[in-house]
């Protein structure tokens, strides 16, 4: 399930490692294609049913995956997974080794977390490329709560009247249960996604919804009435990591190549285009 790669995700710490691998930033001959597993194409591994990332051929991920094979001169070809346990899964299936069902692992998987130290833990591949910095939110009806600031016991105070809600078993779930002594507990509200925690939101049957910045505002959309703020509690652990991208660690020339591409999309604005094609803001590592 997602919310099992969500608890692993935050679970490796908050050292942000560097913004790209040692040699990424190097130039490729413009002549000269890096290998991946067929000629002529780039396999891409992208999140099944994950909005507004990856969903049946849509989503950011998708749209910056055509990007980088577009820049590199090859055609993309996507695999939307669904996550295994955790993420460690995840990079053995879809990038260093392959599914034991028989699914081939992809030449490069996108929506990976730069973090020093879980990279540290898989050696297997190359993690590098921070393209997007996703940070913790909340999505407030601001005559029901008030902005979500200073310490949990200052900002999360409401909550111990008015009912928010959060996608099970995610970490914005965790943490609400757990903060302040559980007192939160009896009025969080738990949806299978995020967009389901904000159309309750919408209906007034809670004040408001925590969760990822990116996934809130695309289901909040051009609603009116309704504030989408970042949250930097001191007790949220971690509220913000960089999104990069992995390969397997010996195709260090595809690396570089992503890297390179990865950097002409943002430096032409592109990327934040791409972003803003579908009602969402960059925020850059």
């Amino acid at each position: 399930m997602w919310n099992d790669r969500r608890r692993v995700l935050f679970g490796v710490g908050a050292l942000i490692a560097q913004a790209a691998l040692p040699g990424v930033a190097r130039a490729i001959a413009a002549d000269s294609l890096p290998d991946t597993q067929q000629p002529g194409a780039l396999r891409i591994a992208v999140y099944a049913d994950f909005p507004p990332y990856s969903q049946k051929g849509k989503g950011i991920d998708v749209a910056l995956g055509k990007a980088l094979a577009e820049k590199l001169g090859l055609r993309a070809e996507f695999v939307e997974f669904q996550p295994g346990e955790d993420m460690n899964d995840d990079l053995r299936n879809m990038v260093w080794r392959g599914h034991y069902l028989g699914t081939r692992p992809a030449d490069v998987m996108l929506h990976v977390p730069v973090d020093a130290r879980f990279a540290a833990q898989n050696d297997k591949v190359a993690i590098f490329g921070p393209y997007h910095l996703e940070t913790m939110a909340v999505a407030r009806d601001p005559v029901r709560v008030p902005p979500v600031a200073g310490s949990a016991a200052n900002g999360l105070e409401v909550f111990t009247r008015e009912l928010i809600g959060a996608e099970v078993d995610s970490h914005a779930s965790d943490f609400l249960m757990q903060v302040l002594n559980g007192r939160l507990r009896e009025h969080v509200r738990h949806f299978r996604t995020p967009a389901l925690a904000v159309e309750a939101l919408k209906r007034g049957e809670i004040a408001a919804v925590l969760g990822t910045h990116t996934e809130l505002q695309a289901a909040l959309g051009e609603v009116s009435g309704l504030v989408l703020d970042r949250v930097t509690l001191p007790e949220l652990r971690v509220a913000q990591w960089p999104l990069g991208m992995a390969v397997k660690a010996e195709a260090r020339p595809l690396a570089e190549a992503l890297g390179r591409a990865l950097g002409e999309l943002q430096r032409s604005g592109e990327l934040a285009r791409l972003f803003a094609a579908q009602g969402l803001t960059l925020a850059t590592p």
